[in-house]
């Protein structure tokens, strides 16, 4: 066959993620702290972007003052940006669909966004900035500096604090609290001055897991590592296990707790045998314990109650690690005429502005080509910058309305009338794709009057009704069962099975093993474990 060269003209239709649409999907799934360091990065590259400070004009000129009678309804008009919120108010939580409560008291039978007027004119403007994600602060919306009046009238007041230097290091004057490695070498360096043993106690430190122990400690390899004989490790560990916090340096659960009574002077021959048992007093068998001990019930208690008093972890008293605190995306409230408020939170959402008056200012300087294309670019990326947080902002919205809309018993009456709820069954509401609500709920959270939660957790399976009646949400049925389980008395202890019989005669059709799983989901014992435990405190 000979070969030649041909033109062919094809015809096809291809799906294409472009960039734009790439960032707008990314931004929907960051979390808010995820999307405020995005935008600072955003806001670095390029130089038409800056954040919102709160004045009325909208933004300011990096390039000084400039007329901006140029630029198509400057940075108040048309093409500027709306300082206003995204927000639906008065969700009723009917089937039926949510109401508003507007100003003029009319009512409406859909959920309507502040925004939606303002996502239709964009397309139409070339300066594609008309979107309303940002979020001013009222404090200053007359447009004056009220920061720096409010600062400058204090500092006049006030005067000096009498400290000359206006750089002095005011961190240096804050207290940190002490690790565990500080605090056992402060010891270390009083209790063992010779040096050959401070090096052997720093590896031994050096060697303590989380919770101060020696897992799987070897003294004759640290001895060959160190150069040094097995008797000497010995005799160091033994000296570091004297140290503050009680039981630490221990190889073993039943040596940390021999070092603290010991020091309690609690290590008599019946504790130590407790102790060489503690499946025993894992499995609460109170008869093999007295006979191991050789001691009556009574003193058995007095016992466990010493072992109570011990710390199993000594290394976590001194974790320090800060407790993370959540900040919630979307907050919601209960609206004193019926029904549900909801409102982004502004401290969440990046409040973002485009330069107009510095765009025209470079565009008009620019003398070449490759210039040219560089502004119209970075132009183009804070406009789709823009355009992509006030899509995520509302998406976002009317995920939560629709939830809340679905939930609305859930937030009323509490856990057990959560109902049964999948991706799809908010998709379809809101007519988007079921990734799409997966993004938004992914890492976003909800102040409710019952606390704060992830968008996730409104999501749970269904357990069919017996009889054919309603389906249950697994969430639901998880709470019913330590519920009753939290009520049981001593001599009345629920098994399994008798769970599974009172949940089939409250319509919720449910298998043994499915509620052995929720069981132990929640960490409770068995009925066994459960009835040794409330007999062992009567």
């Amino acid at each position: 066959m000979a070969l030649a060269q041909r033109l062919d003209l094809r015809q096809a239709q291809t799906l294409v993620m472009t960039p734009q649409l790439q960032q707008a999907i990314k931004l929907l799934q960051l979390s808010n702290i995820e999307l405020s360091d995005f935008v600072d990065r955003e806001i670095e590259q390029n130089p038409l972007l800056e954040r919102d400070g709160g004045s009325a004009d909208g933004g300011s000129d990096p390039a000084g003052p400039a007329d901006g009678g140029d630029v198509p309804g400057g940075l108040d008009g048309p093409g500027g940006m709306e300082a206003n919120g995204l927000s639906v108010d008065g969700l009723n939580g009917r089937d039926d669909g949510p109401g508003l409560a507007p100003s003029d008291g009319r009512t409406r039978d859909t959920v309507e966004m502040t925004s939606s007027d303002t996502m239709a004119s964009s397309s139409e403007s070339p300066l594609d900035t008309d979107f309303e994600n940002v979020y001013s602060d009222d404090r200053f919306s007359d447009g004056s500096d009220g920061g720096s009046e409010v600062y400058g009238s204090y500092g006049e007041r006030g005067g000096r604090s009498g400290f000359e230097d206006d750089d002095s290091n005011l961190e240096a004057t804050l207290t940190s609290e002490k690790n565990l490695r500080d605090h056992l070498t402060e010891q270390l360096k009083i209790d063992l001055p010779d040096l050959g043993d401070q090096l052997i106690g720093l590896a031994l430190i050096d060697m303590l897991d989380e919770a101060g122990w020696l897992i799987g400690f070897d003294a004759q390899a640290l001895a060959e590592q160190l150069g040094c004989g097995a008797d000497r490790v010995e005799r160091v560990l033994a000296a570091c296990q004297r140290f503050d916090p009680p039981g630490i340096f221990a190889r073993s659960l039943k040596e940390c707790l021999a070092i603290q009574l010991r020091e309690k002077n609690r290590l008599d021959p019946a504790m130590a045998a407790l102790l060489d048992n503690l499946e025993l007093l894992a499995a609460r068998n109170l008869p093999a314990i007295m006979k191991v001990c050789g001691v009556d019930a009574e003193d058995v208690a007095d016992m466990v109650v010493d072992i109570r008093k011990l710390n199993p972890k000594p290394a976590l008293a001194f974790d320090h690690t800060p407790a993370q605190l959540v900040t919630p995306d979307i907050l919601m409230r209960a609206n004193p005429g019926g029904g549900w408020l909801i409102d982004l939170n502004p401290d969440t959402l990046p409040r973002v502005l485009v330069n107009h008056r510095y765009f025209a200012r470079i565009s008009d300087g620019a003398r070449n080509k490759a210039d040219k294309e560089y502004i119209s670019e970075r132009f183009q990326s804070a406009n789709w910058l823009v355009k992509s947080l006030h899509q995520r902002a509302t998406t976002i919205l009317k995920v939560a309305s629709e939830i809340i809309r679905q939930q609305d018993a859930f937030f009323i009456h509490g856990v057990s009338h959560l109902r049964p709820l999948i991706l799809r069954d908010i998709a379809e509401a809101i007519g988007m794709h079921e990734s799409t609500v997966s993004r938004v709920t992914t890492n976003k959270f909800m102040a409710t009057p019952r606390g704060v939660f992830e968008l996730k957790y409104f999501f749970t399976s269904a357990i069919q009704g017996a009889d054919g009646q309603a389906s249950h949400s697994a969430e639901a049925v998880r709470h019913r069962i330590k519920t009753m389980i939290d009520a049981e008395k001593p001599d009345d202890v629920l098994s399994d099975d008798k769970l599974v019989e009172i949940l089939r005669a409250e319509g919720i059709d449910i298998a043994r093993r499915t509620v052995a799983k929720y069981r132990e989901a929640m960490k409770i014992p068995s009925s066994v474990q459960r009835r040794r435990a409330k007999m062992s405190r009567m």
